[in-house]
């Protein structure tokens, strides 16, 4: 049996790993044990702990209950935690996921411990080290020793860096074996997406009608925390709402919530708070958000994982960013790069509204990638060729 650790902390990495969990849990339950270590990077009740009771997901063996604080602190406070149980539980391998906080101490904490280091979502560069998230997933894809990439696109990055596709077993931290392996999002929005529109009714109590509104989301720190930028997202869906009448529903994060109320002009935040078309809400639940993306017009976002579900459901997509990772996107049309610059979001907004017919390719894989890894994880670390 193998014994492979799985570390998660942000809302994103609780519903990524579901599609590990439910390939071990279906597949491969006679070869793979998983031990799940919750870092409690987001800790609320409606950022973490609904997604594990609305999508089945397996209870997390350990919680470390890492609570808000400076990047340094937060990541020494789980490295702590994470080394105390990797110790304890000596598992052959530890599981990681994107590019947060708790992926950078996983990542630092296993390879100190020489315990091998497998990335999900390896190879993603957005080319701007100003973002946290940009240093978090090179580290952890330079210790790795198994890197399954989404993209052919993040392949190709990953071989600038020095990294060969070539690479035979066994593999380890300094000669890592390189995948090209789907998305395992596509996995789940294919598995979540036949259940949403049973088990949810966000679309009847929000009042909203196919195909007529936007969904937008506003969550990254270089977005709520500064003010003149906060101020040009907002103006720009003022913008939006009242020459188109076009509904918007914004389903608000803490942070974002947060920083309107200390950093908005008093007659912007009055006007959104006025604009009937204007709709906020509470954080959803994915669920909820999956029949969101489905039924929208368009989507706006500064989220990495929304703009792929965008693409999932046939949706373009207005990234509220200078660049992104998912450079596939924009090269194909389907979404548009417009920062947070009011003009270039109306003009994005205008630009989708008058194109017709986009294609939207199977970039993302076959829906298959949680199996494809988890074969992979037993071809590597079961001893056996």
């Amino acid at each position: 049996m193998i014994k492979v650790a799985t570390i998660i902390g942000a809302r994103p990495q609780i519903i990524k790993a579901a599609a590990i969990s439910r390939a071990i849990n279906t597949l491969f339950r006679d070869c793979i044990a998983e031990v799940i270590i919750h870092t409690g990077q987001h800790y609320d009740e409606e950022m973490s702990e609904v997604f594990f009771k609305e999508l089945g997901i397996p209870r997390p063996h350990y919680n470390l209950n890492t609570r808000s604080a400076s990047p340094a602190q937060q990541v020494s406070q789980m490295m702590n935690g994470i080394e105390e149980i990797l110790l304890k539980e000596k598992p052959q391998a530890v599981i990681l996921y994107g590019d947060t906080n708790s992926t950078l101490a996983g990542s630092l904490t296993s390879s100190g411990l020489n315990i091998p280091v497998i990335h999900i979502e390896a190879g993603l560069r957005s080319y701007n080290k100003s973002m946290p998230e940009e240093i978090n997933r090179i580290v952890c894809d330079h210790v790795s020793t198994l890197l399954f990439v989404p993209t052919r696109q993040g392949v190709e990055n990953l071989m600038k860096e020095g990294f060969s596709a070539q690479a035979l077993p066994p593999f380890n931290k300094n000669q890592p074996g390189v995948f090209h392996c789907g998305d395992i999002m596509y996995d789940n929005s294919l598995y979540f997406s036949s259940l949403s529109g049973k088990r949810t009714t966000i679309i009847e109590r929000m009042q909203l009608e196919e195909g007529k509104y936007v969904l937008s989301t506003i969550h990254r720190g270089y977005n709520t925390d500064v003010p003149e930028r906060l101020s040009s997202l907002f103006r720009a869906l003022c913008g939006i709402a009242s020459e188109t009448n076009t509904k918007i529903l914004l389903p608000l994060h803490p942070r974002t919530s947060k920083m309107m109320e200390s950093s908005l002009e008093k007659d912007l935040l009055q006007r959104i708070r006025e604009n009937p078309l204007i709709i906020i809400t509470k954080p959803v639940s994915f669920l909820e958000m999956i029949e969101l993306e489905k039924n929208a017009m368009l989507i706006m976002t500064d989220s990495g994982g929304v703009q792929k579900e965008a693409y999932f459901f046939g949706k373009p997509c207005i990234i509220l960013r200078s660049e992104t990772e998912w450079v596939e996107l924009v090269e194909n049309g389907n979404a548009v790069i417009a920062d947070a610059d009011e003009r270039k979001i109306m003009e994005a907004f205008k630009h989708f509204r008058n194109i017709k017919g986009l294609g939207y390719p199977p970039i993302y894989g076959d829906g298959h990638a949680a199996e494809f890894i988890c074969n992979e994880i037993v071809r590597n670390f079961s001893g056996k060729p």
